[in-house]
Order: C-alpha cells, then sequence, then structure tokens
C-alpha cells in the first residue's frame, strides 16, 4: 500500500495519494489535476474515488476535472448541499474499498459542518492513518468561523462547540500510533497557529496540541475562537465554487496562455479595463513595471495574496511574467478561483522596454540606508505586516498598516509626507507599494529586506519580543 502527500507550499495545503492492489484515492486535490492521473498511470493503477474532508475555502479543489477525466466517484461527507456534479454523500462510518485497504468516513462537523476525516484501514485490517482535512491539524485545529459565511444561521461559537465534541468523540478515542495527516500546514489562513510539519502520531498531538487537553466546551469554544481576524474574502467565493462546480482547468488554461504583443497588450489594457498583474520578484519590478500594474512575485504566498487583494473572482487580468513561466502563473491563479486571465505579455516587461512603450519604477532603499536617514531626519516608517506579527515584535516608532486590510490602512498615510514601507522580507511590501502607486501615492519608499534586515542591522530600536499567539 502507498500514501503519498503530496504538499504545496504556497498554499500549505496537503493532498493526499493512496494505492492498494491497481486502485488509487486522492483526498483534497488540487485544481491541476493532471499529475495525479500521470502518477496513476506510471504505476498501472486506476483512480477509483477523490475523497473531499469539505468545502473548501481557501482554495479551488479539482475533484469535478479528476473526475471527469479519470471516471472517479467524488465522496463528500454527510451534506444537505445541493451540488453542481454527481457525487456520492457518505454516512457517517460508511466504508470504500481501495483494492485491499478501506477508507472509513468520521463525520466531524465544527471547521465546517460537512468536515469529515478518512480513517485508513490497511490490508491487514490496522487502522494506520487518518486523513483530517481542516479538523485536527498539527499544534491546532480548523477555525470555527468560516462556515458562517456560507450558512447565516451558524455562529462561530456554534461551529466550536461542534468541533469540541468532534475532536472528543471521534478523534482522540482512536490509537496513539495512528499517524494525522492534515490539510495544511503552517501559512494557511484556515487555522491560527498551526505547526510547520505536515504529519505527526495522534498520540503526540494529544500531548502537545493546546485543542486536544482536557477542558470545559466553555473553554474550549473561548480558546478557539480567539486571536481570529476576518478571513479573505475570496473564502466564501471559493467555497461556492467547490459546491456548485467551476470550469475546466484546460479552458482556463486555454484562454489566460495567449500570447500578446506590447501593442495587443496595451490595446487589451485600454479597452477591457483588466487589472495588470505582475508577477516577477519585487527588487526586479521596483527597477521598471507597467504604469498602474500590482506586483505579486509568483515566488511566494502567490495565490494566497491575490485571493486576499483582488474582491472579484472574475475580474480579468493580464499577466506579466518571467519569460517560460506563463501557465505556472495561469494555474496558481486558477487554483483560487481566478480563471479570467485573458493573456500574458509575449516576451515580457523587456518587449515592453523594447517597444518604446512608457514605465514606471519605485524606490527601494536597504535597511542601512534608512538607518542613516534616520540619524539625519524624522522618517514615517510603515510596517505593513500582520497586525499579529507588528505585535510581536517592531521598530520603535513605525505605524502598522497590514496589507491585509489595505483600504483601510491606506487611510492612515498622508499623500503630501514620504513614507519608508516594510514587511518581515520585502515580498509584501513591494505589493503595498504597487497597490498605492497605482493609486497615485507617490511618496512611498520600499525597504528591501524587510524586518529581517533591520533588525539584523543592530542600527534601530526594537520592541521586546512577545510570543505571537495566533499568526492570523
Amino acid at each position: 500500500m502507498i500514501i503519498e502527500q503530496i504538499y504545496t507550499g504556497c498554499l500549505a495545503q496537503g493532498a493526499y495519494y493512496i494505492e492498494s492492489n491497481g486502485e488509487a484515492a486522492i483526498i483534497d486535490p488540487l485544481r491541476e489535476v493532471q499529475p495525479y492521473i500521470e502518477k496513476a498511470e506510471r504505476r498501472g493503477a486506476k483512480i477509483k474515488y477523490v475523497f473531499e474532508t469539505h468545502f473548501h475555502a481557501d482554495f479551488v479543489s479539482g475533484h469535478k476535472d479528476l473526475a471527469e477525466k479519470t471516471g472517479a466517484e467524488i465522496v463528500f461527507g454527510p451534506t444537505e448541499m445541493k451540488l453542481g456534479f454527481d457525487a456520492v454523500i457518505a454516512k457517517d462510518g460508511q466504508e470504500f474499498e481501495i483494492g485491499k485497504a478501506k477508507i472509513k468516513v468520521l463525520h466531524t462537523p465544527g471547521h465546517t459542518m460537512e468536515s469529515s476525516c478518512f480513517l485508513l484501514i490497511n490490508e491487514k485490517g490496522k487502522e494506520e492513518a487518518i486523513f483530517t482535512g481542516d479538523t485536527l491539524f498539527i499544534g491546532d485545529v480548523g477555525r470555527p468561523d468560516l462556515a458562517q459565511k456560507v450558512i447565516k444561521e451558524l455562529t462561530q461559537d456554534k461551529l466550536a462547540a461542534h468541533l469540541y465534541d468532534s475532536l472528543r468523540n471521534k478523534i482522540m478515542p482512536l490509537a496513539d500510533d495512528l499517524v494525522v495527516y492534515p490539510a495544511h500546514g503552517a501559512g494557511s489562513a484556515c487555522g491560527k497557529n498551526m505547526s510547520k510539519e505536515t504529519s505527526d502520531t495522534l498520540g503526540n498531538q494529544k500531548r502537545t496540541n493546546y485543542a486536544l487537553q482536557e477542558m470545559t466546551k466553555e473553554a474550549f469554544i473561548k480558546e478557539v475562537t480567539s486571536g481570529l481576524t476576518p478571513p479573505p474574502a475570496y473564502f466564501p467565493e471559493n467555497v461556492m465554487l467547490n459546491i456548485q462546480g467551476y470550469d475546466s482547468i484546460d479552458e482556463v488554461l486555454e484562454r489566460g496562455t495567449r500570447a500578446l504583443s506590447p501593442l495587443e497588450f496595451e490595446v487589451a489594457a485600454n479597452e477591457t479595463g483588466a487589472l495588470i498583474l505582475d508577477t516577477r520578484g519585487p527588487q526586479v519590478f521596483a527597477q521598471g513595471f507597467i504604469p498602474n500594474s500590482i506586483n505579486v512575485g509568483i515566488d511566494g504566498s502567490f495565490a494566497v495574496w491575490v485571493g486576499t487583494l483582488v474582491p472579484d473572482l472574475k475580474q480579468e487580468m493580464l499577466i506579466v511574467a518571467e519569460p517560460g513561466r506563463e501557465e505556472e502563473v495561469i494555474t496558481r491563479l486558477a487554483r483560487v478561483g481566478y480563471d479570467h486571465a485573458i493573456g500574458y505579455l509575449k516576451g515580457g516587461f523587456q518587449a515592453w522596454v523594447k517597444a518604446g512603450k512608457e514605465t514606471d519604477s519605485i524606490i527601494s532603499i536597504k535597511a542601512e540606508e534608512l538607518a542613516f536617514l534616520q540619524g539625519m531626519q524624522e522618517v514615517n516608517i510603515l510596517d505593513v505586516r500582520k497586525e499579529s506579527e507588528f505585535k510581536s515584535e517592531h521598530v520603535i516608532g513605525a505605524e502598522n498598516a497590514p496589507l491585509d486590510f489595505i483600504n483601510e490602512s491606506m487611510l492612515k498615510i498622508n499623500k503630501e509626507k514620504q513614507y519608508y514601507v516594510h514587511c518581515a522580507g520585502g515580498y509584501r511590501s513591494m505589493i503595498f507599494n504597487s497597490i498605492l502607486r497605482a493609486r497615485g501615492y507617490d511618496n512611498l519608499v520600499d525597504v528591501a529586506g524587510g524586518f529581517k534586515d533591520i533588525k539584523d542591522s543592530e542600527k534601530f530600536r526594537i520592541s521586546e519580543y512577545v510570543c505571537p499567539t495566533t499568526m492570523l
């Protein structure tokens, strides 16, 4: 029997490939399904089931495409939601055979009402692993405030109460040697303080996970709901796509990978009002870019930040990418439901320059330069990290203006004053600067290397470190 975790760092997401005796199952697949199909084909296995732990909010799952391409059955736990595709709605305790192994459905409402864990019973009849979705993470549990965005009568306290019961009645009675395979790790917004580890034994989680310790239901509700911040705006939209269905990934790629000359790109931008999304690295972007374009670097939490900052999933986009990475960009946008890229700049930004088109740039300085300026005059430092990061440790005198809530943060900025903008390492500050530059804020200077370089320089007064209780 084979169990393989397929982990995608930019989404902090784990999908799973399980195979026994020529039959395979995929749990929580990503939008691009061809790698799963090719894996099964190489091994001479047939994908029989696609199991979904719940209606995901942070990404669009590949269940629909995978079922259509392979004939596999989609399996959800108990739900009364009307789906836009054929699926098996399993009962609590129902078992599904995969070769000589079995997967047992454990209905574990709390993160969402349909949330289910899948217990793997190996070929010898032993319970070997449990795929916990967003019910149980390593070091944390799923936040209980997301489903209320879809079902109004639910509240986070009601969901947290369900989660308390699910953990204690369905998960904790299981054997300590079970391997826990969650749907997410550190960096995901589906939990508030997850471990960087992507699997563990259930016994170790019983000992170390705060949510599995002995406490009353009331204490549990208070604990899991503290430190929550509003989820990204795209979460409810992704939930509905996962329930109702979506365009084939093949159609999305065909639409988005249309090569446009600089003239065609310019005409498309003017005629459609499409967002120009520049996916190059932040410091490369700073040196020159198409006016009014937004920078979200592909080598970072790309999909998450696009989802957080672009409110309309149907927003048309024109892509500027390093040549050869255009399809990767379109694919990663599709993972979070942004299916309406309408083309990319052929030859990248250099083609735009060679065509003699107008360009813009953003000033970026190093921490040492900022320290020198601070020694000569009063400077306004803007920290665009999350509030939890800022409270943990920051430059004395800096103002927190989180990128997550940029519309509120920009109200703190006086257009007539100059600000020096930093994040943790330089990725988010350039996103922030590019968005405000497009909105007419011309007096923002980027601090390359972010808080890390600022702190390492030892030339700034830093607040006393406080261990964060949430990473949201």
